[in-house]
């Protein structure tokens, strides 16, 4: 569940979202990382309410900054708000001011963005382009970033027209946002493999190691004030005459008066050990036990601020009240006593640091392009040796969470990475998969060296981050970017690997699509991206069970089956406080396959689904928006949605009613099985899958969670029900009634037992009633949404 943004309000939202920022602030108190990330992000939503309150910025539109076109890259907030800013709206970079530096006086613009922009159309500067291209040195980070290059390659190519035509597009823009790419020494790295992260930012991630606060803190005192503190002891001694002051069995100090005599030098001594300590205090800050108000270290070194021949009574008291707690407690200074234990504190402290180990890791990967991505694990989990050059035995083990950092760089086929647990889950697949899919997207294009810019276009397009839309808007897609369209002037190629002309309008690969069958693919690269599609569909599914497939997946899915020549329905999940009430008609071509492909099935039996034909007697359609809708989908969904109660609970009513959309299109399972034939394999690996999302329900729901935690727990558990539901729908009755003994030996979430006894009722040919209830018995559907208060809290 999203939050409740639009039953709250977009203003209200923001201002909560900047309180949590705030305290998230005062929190974070001396841990100057965490404060800076809390800073950073109560700054956004200063900018969000700015922009609200302003006018500047709007909710719920593809174009939500008033001077700024659909295709810019604006920075996005969580929820969907943007804080009105382009990420392409930056200062310039050192490389960028020295470039402008160098430029002609007569090279024209305002100011220095535009300057360099407008030089980059120049003939010098698209010379300079077209070598970067030609040679691999630079980086897309940006979608923006490619688009002067796209006009260099354009000319290049003799396509003046398409050039000029994006020009005149960019040209208002050019005095505020970047057009071009970094440039960098070495070229990028290529490969048929994924990784999650590249070698610069597994870096990046190792540099912000710190030491935790306390260990700090020890440290500190132990290396730093206890030395200083050692020597302050020592020197009050020395004023002693007579016996050091001790205390006896009841507490009562005995022994000689300090400041009784001063030997020569002590007052040089004094001095000293006075600049010392200031300088100490300049370099490390004064805390710990030794700084207490009330502490030895505080007393002797408050009493040597004064003349010591003209000490008080009082400050006479304190400070052998002072010299005899440490003397009784650690012996004379000097003694065997005071040593041992000297040494024993500082033992405790010789273990290597998280920040040594880092500090070696960096060491160890900067040694490969920071673009690119490891090739092995030996950089990372080999000891520390001698080549290390530092101060830690040969031979120690580096700490696993600190490998995990920089085992993020790990280059491999995505398979592998799932099995080493490095992506984690569908979200982070989703994040790693444009890496393959831009190659399959360029694979089309005859020239390798526009091929290489549209493929990191490509993969800078998939980090941007989605928009809160409302009225049946999509997201800004691919084809939208306008240098995206000028490219498709460039050739293409053949089935035959020969170079054809590519046809207007591109692959369609972003376009939706509602219906099934094939559609015009790319070129050569259909039957590759249908294996592609096939194998990652397979590794989600296989890998995360118990989860719903994530929207970044879904549009990645969405893309390889149009280049792969399919037309697959595939739905996104919607949030409750942003729904719009209807649904477009790729929700009921869903439906319909998974009640064709499911007809007569567990999952089938289970969720009551209506059959196919019924589908098809009963379409009707609705336009909204301007967008065809499917006006029987949303109305069988509200019907069903009565089960989850009827109480006037406007976020609530909505997250029922999307579950039962997600309940009749199995949210995309069904229309890949059927899509990809995965049926066959599935039946193989589905009694494993189905174990594992149950048992990672009853993991979940054990573990303590309170108030809203509580709901989303209950509401996740019921989604990954519904998964294990549609696995064991591909399992014999023998595995799907093995898996409810198995349920019920568990007894780990007692309060799950009506849902065990519902599926039950269900596998062993029962049915539920219309309120999702068993017939004369306690068993019922589970659902994650209820109207009111859900039955698994009682």
């Amino acid at each position: 569940m999203s939050d409740q943004v639009f039953s709250y309000g977009p203003q209200r939202y923001a201002t909560g979202q900047l309180s949590r920022a705030l305290t998230a602030i005062a929190r974070a108190g001396a841990n100057k990382a965490e404060r800076r990330r809390a800073e950073a992000k109560a700054q956004r939503w200063r900018e969000v309410l700015d922009g609200l309150t302003s006018g500047h910025a709007t909710v719920g539109s593809r174009t939500p900054v008033a001077d700024l076109p659909a295709w810019v890259t604006l920075e996005v907030t969580h929820g969907g708000f943007t804080t009105g800013r382009a990420l392409a709206e930056a200062p310039l970079t050192q490389d960028e001011a020295e470039r402008l530096a160098d430029l002609p006086a007569e090279v024209p613009g305002d100011n220095p963005r535009e300057r360099l922009n407008l030089w980059y159309l120049g003939d010098a500067g698209q010379a300079e382009l077209l070598e970067a291209l030609r040679t691999g040195h630079y980086r897309i980070r940006l979608p923006e970033h490619a688009a002067l290059p796209v006009v260099a390659l354009l000319l290049d190519k003799g396509f003046p027209e398409q050039a000029l035509d994006l020009v005149a597009e960019l040209r208002p823009h050019m005095s505020r946002l970047r057009f071009t790419p970094a440039f960098d020494p070495v070229a990028r790295p290529s490969g048929a493999a994924v990784r999650v992260a590249t070698v610069g930012e597994a870096a990046d991630g190792l540099r912000a190691v710190r030491t935790p606060e306390q260990l700090t803190l020890m440290h500190a005192t132990i290396e730093v004030w206890t030395p200083l503190y050692e020597r302050l002891v020592a020197l009050w001694c020395a004023t002693v005459d007579g016996d050091l002051p001790s205390l006896d069995r009841t507490g009562t100090v005995i022994g000689g008066l300090p400041g009784s005599t001063l030997p020569p030098h002590w007052m040089h001594e004094r001095a000293r050990w006075l600049a010392d300590f200031e300088s100490a205090r300049s370099t490390h800050e004064f805390r710990g036990r030794h700084a207490h108000r009330k502490s030895n270290f505080t007393r002797l070194h408050e009493a040597l601020l004064s003349d010591p021949n003209e000490l008080s009574p009082r400050q006479v008291d304190r400070v052998r009240r002072a010299l005899a707690n440490t003397l009784t407690r650690h012996g004379e200074p000097g003694s065997a006593a005071r040593q041992s234990a000297r040494a024993e504190q500082a033992a405790s402290i010789a273990a290597p640091l998280y920040t040594d180990f880092a500090g070696v890791l960096v060491t160890r990967i900067e040694r490969f392009p920071a673009d690119g991505g490891l090739p092995s694990l030996d950089p990372v989990t080999t000891p520390i040796r001698a080549d290390d050059r530092v101060a830690i035995t040969d031979g120690t083990t580096i700490p696993q969470h600190l490998q995990d950092k920089a085992i993020r760089a790990l280059e491999a086929p995505a398979d592998e990475l799932v099995r080493r647990g490095i992506i984690g889950s569908g979200e982070v697949l989703a994040a790693v998969l444009p890496q393959l899919t831009s190659r399959l997207m360029a694979a089309d294009i005859a020239d390798p060296v526009a091929a290489s810019l549209y493929e990191q276009l490509y993969t800078a397009f998939r980090q941007r981050r989605s928009l809160l839309l409302l009225d049946l808007q999509h997201q800004v897609r691919f084809d939208e970017l306008p240098w995206v369209t000028a490219l498709e002037a460039l050739p293409t190629l053949a089935p035959d690997g020969k170079s054809a002309d590519r046809p207007r309008g591109g692959t369609n690969a972003e376009k939706s699509s509602g219906g099934t069958g094939p559609v015009q693919s790319g070129g050569g690269s259909a039957a590759a991206a249908r294996r592609l599609l096939r194998l990652t569909a397979l590794l989600a599914i296989e890998s995360f069970p118990e989860a719903v497939l994530p929207n970044p997946l879904v549009r990645e899915f969405h893309t390889l089956a149009q280049q792969a020549g399919l037309r697959v329905p595939l739905v996104e999940e919607v949030a409750a406080d942003i729904f719009m009430g209807t649904f477009t008609e790729k929700w009921r071509a869903a439906a319909i396959i998974a009640s064709r492909t499911l007809a007569g099935t567990l999952y089938q039996r289970y969720y009551d689904l209506p059959s196919a034909a019924e589908w098809r007697t009963g379409a009707r359609s609705e336009v909204r928006w301007g967008k065809a809708t499917a006006a029987d989908f949303t109305e069988l969904c509200a019907r069903r949605a009565v089960e989850a109660g009827t109480r006037h609970d406007y976020v609530a009513r909505n997250g029922a009613l999307l579950e039962q959309s997600q309940i009749l299109t199995t949210h995309n399972l069904a229309v890949l099985v059927d899509a990809l034939d995965l049926g066959e394999q599935l039946r193989e690996s589905a009694p494993d899958l189905a174990n594992r999302t149950f048992d990672r329900i009853i993991q979940r729901l054990g573990q303590p969670a309170h108030g809203h935690a509580a709901l989303i727990q209950v509401k996740n558990a019921a989604y990954a029900w519904r998964q294990g539901v549609f696995l064991l729908s591909y399992c014999d009755f023998a595995t799907q009634t093995g898996q409810i003994d198995r349920l019920i030996d568990q007894r780990a979430a007692p309060r799950l037992e009506p849902a065990v006894a519902g599926l039950a009722h269900i596998v062993t040919g029962g049915r539920f009633l219309g309120n999702g209830l068993e017939p004369n018995g306690t068993g019922r559907r589970l659902l994650g949404w209820a109207v009111g208060r859900h039955w698994y809290f009682g």
